[in-house]
């Protein structure tokens, strides 16, 4: 390190090459910008970066070496060098057979986990044939109706060789158990199920509104998965708290980090609340970030991610166990990124994101189809972007050290500058009684909205490039193929509930959804039910609908 001479004679070397050496050129030619930053409101990027810029920097408390604390430089000892990160595309669309077949096609070609896209009614709690699933159907992601479209889907998938990631919110629960239930159908023991639900409600009244209930019954379903899975799915993943979507509504990095450890924070408080050992479940938390397209930014993001989800368990929940103070993620590249115009430019954009992951550490990543613009991604551009995957993975030489960028003078005062404002933000939250009380109150919503109207402005006043967009424009696009659900898909899926409701045993279904509505009623855990009216054969809109009537809709 330096000591206090060798930093005050940089600092004076900096002052002496700014005016003899750079003020003159600029004088002459200019600069491209008068203030660079690295985002809409993000964070000022100076000309050049020395030892002064992270003087203050503590190797030992703030960055720690790679799987000991504050985990800065990552949460295991050995990086990628012991194991790649888990490539999972995202996928699911149209019927449960379309998606399986994907799935194998996925596997075959190399991907190492599976990735569960719902489509919009599956999310909002809604059967393929109910009205407000009308034309839906299929379209952003698969159609889950029951049990039967859940074995459908992993026909032929053994549920103990691969992990699962499934992007379900407020019927997680009903989800959940019919992962369950598939496991227990191909005789795997549950400890050994794998795998991430989202299931994370606070971040869907900021910015996703796939809601159902009111955000205290909601509380009440999330710990109740986390109480259940402590016990009989360890291994699973019960909530993937994410900062991806607040950030493709508009956050800066900031506020995608500071928002997101927010909704952890107050996860946290109500599992303990409710009786919950904080040891017990939150070594089972994961999060979910948003690869964006300022590389350095997003490697300063996740590193202080890391710093300042160990410091918050360590001091705030008196965590013991090391894996309880451990932040560990998925990443999926910007959807908000990708643009209609020059499609093939996607393909760049996303190798950029991908990168900026896996020099920030990530646990697993997603990276989009180049057609995401468009509609669901066609096989092809599916492959392009596994492979992106696998060329970052096997030729770049990103995955050969851990933690590359440490060390930057950039890169540290940026890591720090990103924590610091994170922090100020969740001061702010904490003023105002938490992030539950700052959501109802629309703050969270109103800073989110007003970087997002700030960043359409430089758009349109050109004062912000998007490549093909608003600068380098061409006057004819190539024709596209794009992955279509039509018509007969949605109803060969109607017809597949159809059939299975004619062939349960109705009085069974209905007794499962009635224990289901008295446990809703009182205090007991709610997944032991929901377990058994899916296995009932009970579908996903009858236990919402159900849940609805006893909980109330937002």
């Amino acid at each position: 390190m330096f000591d206090a001479d060798d930093l005050e004679s940089i600092r004076s070397a900096r002052a002496e090459w700014r005016e003899e050496t750079v003020e003159p050129v600029v004088d002459r030619f200019g600069e491209r910008k008068e203030q660079f930053r690295t985002d809409t409101n993000g964070q000022a990027v100076d000309r050049l970066y020395t030892p002064g810029d992270v003087s203050d920097l503590d190797y030992d408390t703030d960055l720690g070496f790679p799987g000991e604390p504050p985990y800065t430089r990552g949460v295991y000892s050995t990086g990628y060098r012991g194991r790649l990160w888990t490539m999972r595309q995202y996928a699911g669309f149209s019927t449960p057979e379309d998606t399986n077949e994907r799935y194998h096609y996925l596997l075959d070609q190399g991907q190492t986990g599976l990735s569960m896209a719902f489509d919009l009614p599956t999310q909002m709690g809604y059967d393929s044939d109910a009205e407000m699933a009308a034309g839906e159907v299929g379209k952003a992601g698969v159609a889950i109706d029951s049990l039967d479209d859940m074995l459908t889907v992993f026909d032929g998938i053994p549920l103990d060789e691969v992990s699962t990631s499934m992007t379900i919110n407020a019927p997680a629960s009903v989800l959940l158990a019919m992962y369950i239930a598939v496991g227990d159908e191909q005789g795997v023991d549950r400890s050994e199920l794998r795998g991430t639900i989202q299931n994370d409600l606070l971040k869907e009244y900021i910015a996703r509104n796939t809601y159902i209930y009111p955000p205290e019954p909601s509380m009440r379903i999330i710990t109740d998965i986390f109480e259940f899975c402590a016990e009989e799915t360890p291994k699973f993943n019960t909530i993937s708290i994410s900062g991806y979507h607040i950030r493709e509504a508009g956050a800066t990095a900031a506020q995608e980090l500071a928002f997101t450890l927010g909704n952890g924070i107050e996860y946290v408080e109500a599992a303990v609340d409710a009786g919950l050992d904080v040891d017990e479940f939150a070594p089972q938390l994961s999060f979910f970030f948003n690869g964006h397209n300022n590389i350095f930014e997003e490697v300063a993001k996740f590193r202080a991610a890391r710093r300042m989800w160990h410091d918050v368990m360590d001091e705030r929940f008196d965590a013991q166990n090391p894996k309880s103070k451990q932040l560990k993620f998925h990443t999926q590249t910007a959807g908000s990124m990708l643009t209609a115009q020059q499609i093939e430019n996607n393909v760049v954009r996303v190798a950029y994101q991908a990168l900026a992951a896996v020099l920030g550490g990530t646990q697993s990543l997603h990276t989009n189809g180049k057609d995401e613009a468009l509609a669901l991604p066609t096989e092809q551009s599916v492959r392009t972007a596994l492979r992106t995957q696998q060329i970052l993975a096997h030729e770049s030489g990103a995955a050969d050290t851990i933690d590359p960028l440490a060390g930057s003078y950039y890169v540290e005062s940026l890591t720090n500058e990103v924590e610091a404002d994170a922090y100020d933000l969740l001061d702010e939250v904490e003023a105002r009684g938490g992030m539950l009380e700052a959501v109802e109150s629309r703050w969270v919503q109103r800073q989110i909205q007003d970087t997002a109207f700030d960043r359409q402005k430089e758009i349109e006043s050109g004062e912000r490039i998007i490549v093909g967009v608003n600068e380098f424009e061409v006057d004819e696009e190539p024709e596209m193929d794009v992955q279509e659900v039509t018509e007969k898909d949605q109803r060969r899926q109607i017809e597949a509930l159809e059939s299975t409701r004619e062939d349960r045993d109705d009085e069974a279904a209905e007794a499962a959804l009635e224990a289901v509505r008295d446990a809703a009623r009182g205090d007991d855990n709610l997944m032991p039910y929901i377990i058994d009216a899916v296995k009932a054969y009970a579908t996903v809109g009858e236990i919402c609908d159900v849940l609805r009537e006893e909980f109330g809709e937002y």
